[in-house]
């Protein structure tokens, strides 16, 4: 397991410590989360569960359906 050095000024130390107090987790665990969370290359489960979960949501048919675009200028 890899080891990270990091420098912040006491503000920031601080509002780390509270936030990782506020999560009941050593903060380590709190930066690794952060790291994790922010540089993950897939949607979380919790988030691909969501799909197919409107029953109003178009289909890709009537989505195609619909009139095209209106023409656009060039830039």
């Amino acid at each position: 397991m890899g080891q990270v050095t990091i420098y912040l000024d006491n503000e920031h130390e601080q509002r780390l410590k509270r936030a990782a107090r506020s999560a009941g987790i050593p903060v380590s665990r709190y930066v690794a989360r952060l790291v994790e969370e922010n540089t993950r290359t897939e949607w979380p489960d919790s988030i691909r569960a969501m799909a197919g979960q409107w029953q109003d949501f178009p289909t890709i048919e009537e989505l195609r359906d619909t009139p095209p675009d209106s023409p656009r200028g060039t830039l």
